[in-house]
């Protein structure tokens, strides 16, 4: 395996880590990208300049989308409030429906009424 697919892969596994970290409680915070970089004993400029030429996008694009991702699960597969969900993973609730909607082209609200059986 390339080091550049050997880091791809250990970032995306971090995140879905973390991102189960933030959803159970254990950590409170998001980590920001170099805080990530750290943790993977790469550089912030590194780890950037490889997910961008091994996936086509920064980095952050997918810790988004991962965000996205889990927001939607709790949506549907839980009773929680899209306010508690947004707190949950560490955002206002009203930064969060503009950065739900920005992914999914709409709200939290009108995606958890179109889903939810």
């Amino acid at each position: 395996m390339k080091r550049g697919d050997e880091i791809t892969r250990t970032y995306f596994d971090f995140l879905d880590l973390h991102l189960a970290e933030i959803v159970s409680g254990e950590a409170t915070e998001m980590l920001a990208l170099n805080e990530i970089a750290s943790a993977l004993c790469v550089s912030h400029t590194h780890l950037t300049d490889t997910i961008q030429q091994t996936m086509g996008h920064h980095p952050c694009h997918f810790y988004d989308l991962k965000i996205v991702e889990q927001a939607k699960e709790m949506m549907l597969h839980t009773d929680r409030s899209i306010a508690d969900i947004a707190k949950r993973l560490t955002y206002d609730p009203s930064n969060f429906s503009k950065f739900f909607r920005k992914f999914t082209g709409q709200t939290p609200g009108a995606f958890r009424k179109l889903h939810k059986k």
